[in-house]
C-alpha cells in the first residue's frame, strides 16, 4: 500500500510504549497493594523500572519525530500546544479541590475542632522564615525560565543554556527546603483537617515542582543537543508554561494556607 505524505498532520507509528505503559502501571498499583500488606517492595521496584524504561524510550521516540524525522508540522505543533493548554487546566481544577477543602473549614471551623482555625493543638509553620525562602526562589526561577525563553528567541544559546541550568537549581534547592520543613513539621498529615489538607496542597505541589524540574532537565539535555531553535522549541515552551504554572499555584498556596490560614 503506498503512503501519501500530502497533508500536516503527523500519524503516530506503531509503539509498543502504550503497552509496557499499562502493564507499569498495573506492576506498580499491585506492588503497592503488596507493600501496604505484606511490607515487601519488590513488585513495587519492578513497576517503577519499567515505567522509567517507557518514559525514556517513548519520550526519546517523540523527540526524535520532532527533530529528526520533522514530523512536528505547524499544524501538529498547534494540537500539541491546545493538549498543554487543556493538561494544565485540568491541573489548575486538581489543586482547586484542595483550596476548597481548605477554606470549607477555614472559613467555618466546626465544632469537632474547636470551633477555631488553625485548629486546637496545631502550631502552624512561621510563614515568614522557609515559606517566604520559597517563595522567593520560585518567583525567581520564574525569572530565569523566562530570561532562558527570552535568549532562544534571540538565537543566544549561552544564555539559553544558562537560564535553564540556574531554573534547575532552583528547583532542586526548593524541594530540599520543603523536604526540610516536612523533616521539623510540628504536625502531621493525620492531625485534623488541618494537616490533611496542609500536606495534601503543598505534598501535591513539591510533586508537581519536582516533575517541572526533570522536565526542564530533559530541555536542557535536548538544549546541548541542539534540538530546539528560535522558531521549533515547543518541548522547551510547555516546560516554561507548567513551570510558571507551579510558581503561581505556590503563590496562592503562600498566601493562603500559610500567611492567611495562621
Amino acid at each position: 500500500m503506498k503512503n501519501n505524505f500530502n497533508h500536516p498532520y503527523h500519524l503516530v507509528d506503531f509503539s509498543p510504549w502504550p503497552l509496557t505503559g499499562a502493564i507499569g502501571t498495573m506492576t506498580l498499583v499491585t506492588g503497592m497493594v503488596k507493600w501496604f500488606h505484606n511490607f515487601n517492595m519488590n513488585l513495587l521496584i519492578l513497576g517503577y523500572i519499567i515505567i522509567i524504561l517507557t518514559m525514556y524510550q517513548w519520550w526519546r521516540d517523540i523527540c526524535r519525530e520532532g527533530t529528526l524525522q520533522g514530523k512536528h508540522t505547524i499544524l501538529v505543533t498547534k494540537g500539541l500546544r491546545w493538549g498543554m493548554i487543556l493538561f494544565i487546566i485540568s491541573e489548575i481544577f486538581f489543586f482547586v479541590s484542595f483550596f476548597w477543602a481548605f477554606f470549607h473549614s477555614s472559613l467555618s471551623p466546626n465544632i469537632e475542632i474547636g470551633s477555631m482555625w488553625p485548629p486546637l493543638g496545631i502550631m502552624p509553620f512561621n510563614p515568614f522564615q522557609i515559606p517566604l525562602l520559597n517563595t522567593i526562589i520560585l518567583i525567581t526561577s520564574g525569572i530565569t525560565i523566562t530570561w532562558a525563553h527570552h535568549a532562544i528567541m534571540m538565537n543566544n544559546y549561552t544564555q539559553m543554556t544558562q537560564g535553564l541550568f540556574f531554573t534547575i537549581m532552583l528547583g532542586i534547592y526548593f524541594t530540599i527546603l520543603q523536604a526540610y520543613e516536612y523533616i521539623e513539621a510540628p504536625f502531621t498529615i493525620a492531625d485534623s483537617i488541618y494537616g490533611s489538607t496542609f500536606f495534601m496542597a503543598t505534598g501535591f505541589h513539591g510533586l508537581h515542582v519536582m516533575i517541572g524540574t526533570m522536565f526542564l532537565l530533559i530541555c536542557l539535555i535536548r538544549h546541548l543537543k541542539n534540538h530546539f531553535s528560535n522558531n521549533h522549541h515547543f518541548g522547551f515552551e510547555a516546560a516554561a508554561w507548567y513551570w510558571h504554572f507551579v510558581d503561581v499555584v505556590w503563590l496562592f498556596l503562600y498566601i493562603s494556607i500559610y500567611w492567611w490560614g495562621n
